[in-house]
């Protein structure tokens, strides 16, 4: 059986050329058409898309054709590139597995092929088809993920650093960036919305120093409430040079007389402090305070507006903020005092301090020699 042949537009040009030599020979259609070796209806087609060019022509033509293929190709995946990074999230895709997401997405919602979602998402073939090993059987890290997991659960509002630093405690060995790593693939992490820092001029002649324990304690409040819509009210007293909490006040109402006995009951335990720094509250700034502070312990007032000036005790109001009030529902005064209390006594003998060489607040003043 014969196979059909293929002409080229050279090849079209040149027998249209010859049939042109033989029509003006006086011979007819039919007698070229066999002279050259196709059908009629082939010549006629011949004619009316090469009819009047030279060979030369015709291969520019054949060409064009050619290049405006591949330019109209190139351009359609130059658009479905655009659509396939408009789908994608915003943001890079910076580790394996944000483009190994990335790429079945566009596979599912624009029905790409794995190579092209690949080439678009800047992922290479053969790391898209392997499995991560934190989805296989044999993952090493498996156990401290479970262990990772279980201590976020436990400690919902705090970050990988006091993580890592517990589970050195606890005899794993790992270093911080491992476990940062691991803290981000299990979705472990915290939001923070840290406030903007700002920096103000001290007005006190001289400020005190907390160089040694017991020498500044200072003093703020903060407040919540109940779930029936009742007030609860807190105060925070904090040795600055120990970071420990010493005072767990939790009432209704805290009075300068009610805050004074709290104060003489700290000091039958810890000596009287060199010096109370506190705001310029109705329960601080009266008479009472005063008679009671006499020559006995100085009064630190920072200037009004200024509460970084009160800096330690403002950020132990925050992590009380965050990782207590924040996650808990306090039914009644009981209840809130029941919990505060005992996160007061986590952060004092567990919770490892990075200001203390991640030391718990109690460890570090049973170790510390200034005096």
């Amino acid at each position: 059986m014969a196979t059909r042949k293929r002409h080229s537009p050279e090849q079209v040009v040149r027998k249209l050329t010859t049939a042109d030599r033989l029509l003006a020979e006086g011979k007819d259609v039919a007698a070229v058409c066999r002279e050259l070796g196709v059908s009629e209806q082939t010549y006629h087609r011949w004619r009316n898309q090469f009819g009047g060019l030279k060979a030369d022509d015709a291969k520019r033509l054949k060409d064009l054709e050619r290049e405006n293929s591949t330019l109209k190709r190139l351009l359609a995946d130059a658009e479905l590139e655009k659509a396939a990074l408009k789908e994608i999230a915003k943001g890079k895709l910076l580790s394996p597995e944000r483009r190994r997401a990335a790429v079945r997405h566009l596979m599912t919602v624009l029905g790409l092929s794995e190579r092209f979602a690949c080439r678009v998402t800047g992922q290479h073939r053969a790391t898209q088809r392997r499995a991560p090993a934190s989805t296989t059987a044999g993952d090493p890290d498996a156990a401290l993920r479970a262990w990772l997991r279980g201590w976020a659960k436990g400690h919902p509002r705090r970050g990988f650093r006091n993580a890592y630093h517990d589970a050195r405690g606890e005899g794993w060995v790992v270093n911080h960036k491992k476990v940062q790593r691991l803290w981000r693939e299990e979705g472990l992490r915290v939001p923070q919305h840290r406030r903007r820092k700002r920096i103000g001029t001290t007005t006190a002649p001289d400020p005190p120093k907390a160089d040694a324990p017991n020498r500044v304690w200072a003093v703020d409040f903060q407040f919540d409430a109940t779930t029936d819509g009742r007030p609860v009210k807190i105060v925070s007293i904090v040795d600055e040079h120990t970071r420990e909490c010493l005072g767990g006040l939790v009432e209704r109402s805290i009075t300068a007389d009610r805050l004074i006995d709290e104060l003489d009951r700290l000091a039958v335990q810890r000596g009287y402090p060199a010096v109370l720094r506190c705001d310029n509250g109705p329960e601080l700034a009266c008479d009472a305070m005063a008679d009671w502070a006499g020559e006995r312990v100085g009064l630190s007032f920072i200037p009004p507006g200024q509460p970084w000036r009160n800096g330690y005790v403002e950020s132990f109001n925050s992590r009380v903020r965050d990782e207590c009030l924040s996650i808990n529902m306090f039914w009644s005064l009981a209840h809130a005092r029941v919990v505060i209390t005992d996160w007061k006594d986590d952060y004092n003998n567990r919770r490892r301090h990075s200001s203390l060489g991640y030391q718990a607040p109690a460890d570090y003043a049973a170790a510390c020699i200034h005096r």
